[in-house]
């Protein structure tokens, strides 16, 4: 899988392998290559070659594609790879094979390959055929081939005489076996921003999920004190493997009947093959029914062994119905292993159990062929790719081969060969197998209500495959991102699926003072082609030494088995899963990598003991990060998801388990153009992101229209205020002009004329003595003895002075206010004392008016009569 670049230069030093060729070996290049034409590429510079042990392996170019603490070992220039005739430059680093392309610098998927992922390589010489009657001068081509567990074969092709492929081939045998753990790459890298959270925790929040406690979250402390040991009314949570000495491939937790002891417990896990006892993996929310697992019991060659503490324990699996009183659930014990396997297995101490011996108890047999079975399989599968796609190793296209058009009616029997080998293969009959063995244990669970307990030998393998799809049909919650994850670290990392062995990783040797050396078993032998193929050369291994298998006879696809059987489900319903088949594959391939140390070691205990989730990054954290740099427009997400419509069990009919060749992962380097089988999701992802877009627009237009739709509402509530104040001004102004007229009417009572300017004064004369001087009643607002005043308990007020032209001081004319006010009584009490009168020094020489005052004033009619 194509991982994110991180721009960083690999480190140490290195010589190139070029080499220098003389003139004779140019010239047999150009003869054995003559339909390429090849670019000078400069030659690094050289070290001294005592500066590091391998300093004439490493380079000191740069190259921005290498991941964090990659290494250049080694630099082949001039490669061609056969499968596209397509020449460039071969870089082995400490993590990946890398082909780069000679004319764009890119980067070639093809040839591109991580270390781990490589199943078997070796020199291969191919001697091309010469015309008749001509001597043998035509020079062999010097090819590498490597076979991928990731379903592809490649060939790499090398000019003579150059010595690069050994260089190569060298370098793969050191890379390929590391000597300790800490060689693989995810140590050398570390974890990175792809920190791993404690393992144990997450195991535990399944398990609480399981109980009905997902409320509870674990802590370490938690682990380190025991106090997990949650129940509910039925089942419990076991610590008696927390330091696994019961049983070395189980987890620290395990989820048991809650009436048997622990001391029962560990009785009964020495009837069963490597004390694997049966526990529970998945209990039913509402009826109680569990699915369970276990290795086979251990009862001898006559069949007759027996264990009380085992039975007990199985009978414990088949709690009482809730539906019907008293009554117990039937318990149907699925041995995932043909019969006579299952027989054959006597001979060693092994067998099956007796349906007389179990309480309500029914004996099934699957019939599901061992792990050599299934890694033949899939070896034929890989040959038939191989052979037939467009892409083959010998470098010839199915189009041309046997020298017709294979599917073009050309070579009718050739068809007819390849559509026989796919079948002779056995691949999907074996997927099929897988699929039909979990949908009928998960159509027990759901329809019947009924227990289910797994094995098959060990219970690792084809028992881990039938339970943990079982559980993916039927909780839907293992459906989702955050489910898948729970239910591979539970069932398969958990319960001790041997990664290492099955996948051809280091495995840990837990013998003598060196703890974590590595073992490894390999096997030599040549590369036969297969039959079906008939190339234009012959190709010939050059013999034992040549060829290097990565792999154990331990090896075997079960886990990618089973990821196949996943893509198929999500084939037959397609918006039940949350994830894509991209996921799917680009899961497997960071499997495979090694890049992440999540599925490192055969165990928890092994995995604990290396500290391999402090060291190494985890593959979740970068899955997740992956989704979380485009959100839900990533591949990894299912547009067709609908958890509503399968928010209960998958229940498949028997005739829809018809498995054919996953594409993406299948197809994709044997025909690539075919392996876009997901036309259909890519129209819709493409169309779901156009939708996307514009639902962004839209709301980018409503928050506008919105910010509109406010802007308007404040202006109207501006405007209506506006006209509020509006209002309350006329209505003032038509007060003031209401309280003119209660003044002007009062002065005139007084016997004064009123005459008011334009200019706001205000001018009086006094008619009761006309002989006098005409007086001035000013109302300014610029004097202080003519102020226009606002009383607090009036909006507007008017100040009415007398002055004389001529003002003496001590004159008569100063008490004119008490002689000509109205509002006087005899004896000198204001009979309106709300009036607020002005002052002039010390005497009372005016009236301010107060039209709310007026409003209040008893003697209002007899003292101003309004006009006619």
């Amino acid at each position: 899988m194509a991982a994110p670049p991180r721009k960083r230069s690999g480190g140490g030093r290195t010589t190139s392998l070029r080499g220098d060729t003389s003139e004779s070996d140019k010239l047999e290049s150009t003869t054995s290559w003559d339909a390429l034409e090849w670019t000078k590429i400069e030659v690094p510079s050289k070290f001294p070659s005592n500066s590091r042990p391998d300093s004439r392996y490493v380079s000191h170019v740069k190259f921005d594609f290498l991941l964090e603490a990659e290494q250049v070992i080694v630099e082949g220039y001039g490669v061609v790879l056969v499968n596209t005739d397509e020449a460039g430059t071969l870089i082995v680093t400490n993590f990946r094979l890398i082909f780069l392309s000679e004319g764009t610098r890119n980067i070639i998927a093809l040839g591109t390959i991580p270390l781990t992922t490589i199943e078997k390589f070796s020199k291969m010489v191919m001697k091309a055929q010469s015309a008749p009657r001509q001597f043998d001068k035509t020079p062999s081509r010097r090819l590498l081939q490597v076979i991928g567990k990731d379903m592809r074969i490649i060939v790499f092709g090398f000019r003579p005489k150059t010595k690069q492929r050994r260089a190569v081939f060298d370098a793969l045998l050191r890379c390929t076996k590391p000597a300790s753990l800490w060689d693989l790459y995810a140590f050398t890298s570390g974890p990175s921003k792809f920190k791993n959270s404690n393992p144990k925790e997450r195991l535990l929040i399944e398990y609480f999920r399981l109980l009905g406690e997902g409320s509870f979250r674990p802590s370490m402390s938690m682990i380190e004190n025991g106090s997990f040991t949650f129940s509910n009314d039925l089942w419990r949570i076991s610590s008696i493997n927390s330091n696994y000495a019961m049983c070395q491939s189980y987890p620290f937790a395990l989820i048991v009947p809650k009436g048997i002891s622990d001391e029962e417990v560990l009785q009964a896990s020495t009837f069963r093959a490597r004390c694997r006892l049966p526990v529970v993996s998945w209990c039913h929310p509402r009826s109680g029914a569990v699915l369970a697992r276990s290795s086979q019991p251990l009862v001898g060659l006559m069949m007759n062994m027996r264990s009380n503490t085992d039975e007990k324990l199985v009978a414990a699996l088949c709690t009482q119905l809730a539906s019907v009183r008293g009554a117990r659930r039937k318990l149907y014990i699925a041995d995932a292993r043909p019969r006579k396997n299952a027989l054959a297995n006597g001979a060693m101490g092994g067998g099956s159990e007796s349906s007389s011996n179990y309480f309500q108890s029914e004996i099934v047999f699957f019939g599901i062929d061992n792990i050599h079975a299934m890694r033949d399989s899939l070896a034929r599968l890989r040959d038939y790719l191989d052979t037939y796609g467009a892409t083959s190793s010998d470098g010839m296209s199915s189009f041309l081969r046997h020298g017709g058009w294979t599917w073009g009616g050309g070579n009718l029997s050739s068809m007819s060969a390849s559509v026989s080998t796919l079948g002779d293969s056995g691949w999907l009959i074996h997927v099929q197998n897988v699929l039909a063995g979990s949908a009928w244990i998960a159509a027990r669970v759901a329809l019947e209500s009924a227990s289910v307990l797994v094995h098959c030998s060990d219970g690792w393998d084809r028992t881990t495959q039938l339970v943990s799809l079982a559980s993916l049909l039927l909780d839907p919650y293992y459906r989702t991102f955050t489910g898948f994850q729970a239910l591979v670290e539970k069932d398969w990392l958990g319960f001790g699926h041997p990664f290492s062995d099955r996948i051809g990783m280091p495995t840990v040797s837990g013998s003598g003072n060196v703890p974590y050396e590595l073992t490894r078993q390999t096997s030599t032998g040549s590369f036969s082609t297969s039959p079906m193929r008939q190339p234009s050369g012959s190709f010939t291994s050059q013999g034992p030494s040549s060829t290097h298998a990565q792999t154990s006879n331990n090896y075997s696809p079960i886990f990618m088995q089973w990821i196949d059987c996943v893509s198929q489900l999500l084939r037959m319903y397609p918006s039940a899963f949350e994830f894509s088949m991209v996921f799917l594959v680009d899961f497997l391939d960071c499997l495979l990598s090694c890049r992440f140390g999540n599925f490192f070691c055969n165990s928890e205990k092994e995995r604990q003991e290396c500290g391999v989730s402090e060291a190494c990054g985890c593959l979740w954290a970068y899955l997740a990060d992956l989704r979380a740099s485009e959100g839900s427009s990533h591949v990894h997400y299912n547009f067709f998801y609908d958890p509503v419509k399968h928010a209960d069990a998958l229940l498949p009919p028997a005739a829809a388990l018809a498995p054919t060749l996953w594409p993406q992962f299948h197809l994709r380097w044997a025909c690539p153009s075919e392996a876009q089988a997901g036309e259909l999701e890519a129209q819709f992802r493409k169309m779901a992101v156009k939708f996307s877009e514009l639902q962004k627009a839209k709301e980018v237009a409503e928050r506008k229209a919105k910010e509109i739709t406010t802007t308007m509402e404040s202006l109207s509530a501006e405007l209506r205020n506006e006209k509020q104040l509006s209002s309350l001004a006329m209505n003032q102004a038509k007060r003031a002009s209401k309280e003119n007229e209660a003044i002007k009417r009062a002065v005139q009572s007084l016997g004064c004329n009123v005459h008011f300017s334009t200019t706001g004064d205000c001018t009086v004369g006094i008619e009761s003595n006309p002989t006098e001087i005409p007086q001035k009643f000013i109302n300014s607002s610029s004097k202080r003895d003519g102020t226009l005043q606002n009383d607090e308990k009036s909006d507007l007020s008017v100040s009415i002075t007398v002055m004389a032209d001529n003002v003496i001081p001590h004159n008569p004319i100063d008490r004119v206010c008490e002689t000509l006010c109205p509002l006087r009584t005899q004896d000198g009490v204001c009979r309106w004392p709300d009036a607020g009168c002005a002052q002039l020094s010390s005497q009372f020489v005016g009236l301010k008016a107060n039209f709310d005052a007026f409003d209040r004033l008893s003697i209002y009619d007899s003292y101003f009569q309004p006009e006619e």
